[in-house]
């Protein structure tokens, strides 16, 4: 038997998952969290074998916690709106799977049986488009000018709001468009969104 921690905080999308998986007759929810803050408590009360965890739970990475407090649980993460960037950190940390909240139910049941067996389970198009994603290139101040760029501010107001000139701005622009290969900042602001890197 799986035991089942699923850490959600939208009541309706846990009980969602809380049906799903607890139909299984493999698997048993044994705990609920609705905050990073009550997932360590849960996961020690309950032994889980799998921590299924929204990405966005409110608080601390719930992955770091589990890590910490209970490195036997593998954990799963659910994401709304996934992106390369998130599977890459994911793949990177403490997570074993990770998928998308719009999974077919039986892919996720799946994916929960192979976390538990130890193994990677990461919905197929994500880990495409991770592989596909290059790592991020920019820069912490090039991603900041992207940031404001992003919200449709003019060069002026970009080298405003970061204490630049506006020829450095347009140079910081000059070289995102180069590195992401985009043929104009619209475009460059849509390559790093679809990335992940803002």
């Amino acid at each position: 038997m799986i035991r089942i921690l699923i850490a959600e905080h939208l009541p309706l999308v846990r009980r969602g998952l809380l049906a799903t998986l607890g139909a299984e007759p493999d698997m048993r929810v044994v705990a609920e969290a609705g905050h990073a803050d009550e997932v360590v408590r849960a996961a020690l009360d309950a032994d889980p074998d799998v921590a299924v965890v929204d990405l966005d739970l409110p608080g601390r990475p719930a992955s770091a916690l589990l890590a910490e407090h209970a490195p036997r649980c593998g954990v799963l993460l659910l994401s709304a709106a996934p992106n390369p960037a998130q599977v890459r950190e994911a793949l990177a940390g403490r997570a074993l799977g990770f998928m998308s909240l719009c999974v077919r139910p039986e892919h996720l049941t799946e994916g929960v049986r192979q976390v538990a067996a130890g193994h990677r389970a990461i919905e197929a198009e994500l880990a495409v488009a991770a592989l596909e994603c290059a790592t991020n290139p920019l820069t912490r101040r090039e991603l900041d000018v992207l940031r404001i760029a992003a919200g449709g501010a003019r060069s002026t107001e970009i080298a405003d709001e970061l204490f630049l000139s506006v020829g450095t701005v347009r140079n910081h622009l000059s070289r995102i468009m180069c590195k992401t290969g985009a043929r104009n900042r619209l475009d460059a602001v849509r390559i790093a969104s679809d990335c992940g890197w803002l």
